[in-house]
């Protein structure tokens, strides 16, 4: 059994004292990779060390891109500090980037115009975008609708996977209009949470092929282990939950996700890990 952690936060204070033992964890769980996804000040060493602890785990991944909550800090030098950061080869995806409407550390334009400009500058480097969307479900699929509209007229670019929305929080609707803009559709811990009937009904709406499953760690901890520090290997749980909603068996969930993750990567994972990605 394979999994994959599409998004965490192991980079973080609350993994300082115990960070290699959580990744061990982790992999003795069955996770074969993880996506420690940077935050912070961009104008700090806040996403250098994401990609730092990347770089010193084999089968830990890094993206690095500015927040909305940030998004008021971004200018060219930290934009420029990002793309040096992107060089590294343990850097796979741009984000999370997009909108955040609950609590508006950024004022909303500017969140707009920096999601804006960071998906043009993923684009430029080849990398697909990981994408955060809290109480913005319009404008965030409208911004990239109009970002990725040439990928929705090309059939054959159609069947290419441009990024990853993830913790989904969404409706349905959402999910199909990320999707067929050429979204994976990422379920966070909260999607096991008694009362989070909503997210399971926006899940009931995405196919087995465009399905990932994430920690988001140290956030929402799933069920059984609500009140803990999350952490990678907890993916585990989501991944079981969502294997039972969906009737199918978890081994067959594990693969596909983990499937689904490689080959929006071109195989630079697949590589690393020795993992087939068909």
């Amino acid at each position: 059994m394979t999994l994959v952690d599409s998004h965490c936060h192991i980079d973080g204070e609350a993994f300082e004292a115990d960070r290699d033992e959580v990744v061990a964890r982790a992999k003795t769980a069955g996770v074969t990779a993880m996506l420690n996804v940077g935050t912070g000040d961009p104008h700090s060493d806040d996403l250098r060390k994401a990609v730092a602890v990347a770089e010193n785990h084999e089968n830990v991944f890094a993206s690095v891109g500015v927040h909305p909550h940030d998004a008021k800090l971004y200018d060219d030098k930290a934009e420029n500090h990002l793309i040096e950061l992107a060089r590294s080869e343990k850097v796979i995806a741009w984000g999370e980037i997009g909108l955040d409407y609950y609590y508006d550390h950024s004022p909303r334009e500017v969140q707009r115009d920096v999601f804006r400009r960071q998906i043009n500058t993923a684009k430029k480097l080849e990398l697909p975008i990981i994408v955060h969307s809290r109480d913005a479900n319009e404008d965030t699929v409208e911004i990239l609708a109009e970002a990725f509209s040439e990928q929705t007229k090309n059939e054959k670019l159609k069947a290419k996977n441009v990024g990853i929305m993830h913790c989904f929080g969404g409706t349905p609707e959402m999910a199909r209009s990320l999707m067929d803009i050429g979204f994976l559709i990422s379920f966070a811990g909260n999607v096991t949470f008694k009362k989070a009937e909503n997210l399971r009904y926006a899940a009931s709406v995405v196919p087995l092929d465009k399905l990932l499953v994430e920690t988001d760690c140290p956030f929402l901890t799933p069920e059984p282990n609500r009140g803990k520090r999350n952490e990678p290997s907890f993916v585990v749980h989501t991944a079981k939950f969502l294997a039972d909603f969906y009737g199918i068996d978890f081994e067959y969930l594990a693969r596909q996700t983990t499937r689904n993750f490689l080959n929006i990567f071109d195989s630079k994972v697949a590589e690393t890990l020795n993992v087939e990605t068909a």
